[in-house]
């Protein structure tokens, strides 16, 4: 009776840790400031980790934590610890382990849907600069320093779902993004082209237009909407029931953050010249069975 009772349990992929708590470092609920991320189909897993490296990398470049030492500095040091003695070692590594830990900066928020990854950033921490310092990166150098990741779509805040939730949320993230350009700018502040970019998944309670005539009504008097050339981008992401928003600039010239889309183009430019492309190619072929 016991092995039949433990057999299927067996075969079976646990879940949880031995004492029955979730991992630490996985929230069962999408929250707070983050970013989304697309993957390939079935690297989900390999996608967590290699956006934990990269954002480590990068935060830690944009907001060190005091009192950590980077790379160099434990490289520069380790002749002299060669040189101490063994008790001066042993405190050295007695004051390192008294030394609190650092609090981890991102966490990944389970979605369970394929290709579809969220993960939420701590203060200081701004989703925003740091996709943002990224796909400049990638522009420069066409080197993604991922494997599996696609689109990266930062959001300055999340909400539930709901119209009024929608509107607080993007009244305080258009207020935050006005006070910093003001900051930015002297006199006035200037006209500006907008436009709402808006990508729904799994979500059947508010309509498209719903959510772009509220996320409008949030917008300033000095802001007007222009579809084809706009000068700051609103994206807003909505996943089941929650909603995230954020303000962007260069969001098509950055191929919508798309970093493998970013890397193909600056690798291959021969293939993204104008007039270049499988359209042309298809013209030219059909010309060409004309004329034959």
């Amino acid at each position: 009776m016991t092995e039949a009772q433990s057999g299927p349990s067996n075969g079976r992929k646990r879940k949880y840790r031995s004492d029955g708590v979730s991992p630490t470092w996985v929230k069962r609920t999408i929250e707070g400031p983050g970013i989304w991320a697309t993957c390939v189909k079935g690297k989900e897993q390999g996608t967590v980790g290699e956006l934990y490296d990269l954002f480590e990398s990068l935060a830690a470049d944009m907001w060190p934590v005091e009192g950590q030492s980077s790379a160099n500095d434990r490289d520069n040091g380790s002749d002299v610890d060669e040189e101490d003695d063994l008790e001066t070692q042993i405190a050295k590594e007695v004051a390192a382990l008294k030394r609190p830990k650092v609090e981890k900066r991102f966490a990944n928020c389970m979605t369970n849907t394929n290709c579809v990854i969220f993960m939420s950033c701590k203060p200081p921490v701004d989703p925003v600069k740091l996709v943002m310092k990224h796909v400049e990166n990638v522009h420069k150098t066409g080197v993604t320093r991922t494997k599996y990741t696609h689109r990266l779509t930062p959001v300055s805040g999340t909400c539930v779902a709901n119209l009024p939730e929608l509107h607080s949320l993007c009244h305080r993230t258009v207020a935050a993004y006005c006070a910093l350009e003001n900051q930015n700018s002297e006199g006035s502040p200037r006209a500006r082209k907008y436009k709402i970019e808006l990508r729904t998944r799994n979500h059947n309670t508010l309509t498209r237009m719903e959510i772009i005539q509220e996320v409008a009504k949030c917008m300033p008097s000095n802001y007007t909407v222009d579809l084809d050339d706009p000068d700051v981008f609103v994206l807003v992401e909505v996943f089941k029931s929650t909603v995230g928003v954020s303000i962007v600039e260069d969001y098509y010239r950055y191929q919508k953050f798309n970093v493998m889309e970013l890397a193909n183009a600056h690798n291959e430019p021969e293939r993204f010249e104008k007039g270049a492309g499988r359209v042309r190619d298809k013209k030219q072929e059909d010309n060409g069975a004309v004329n034959v």
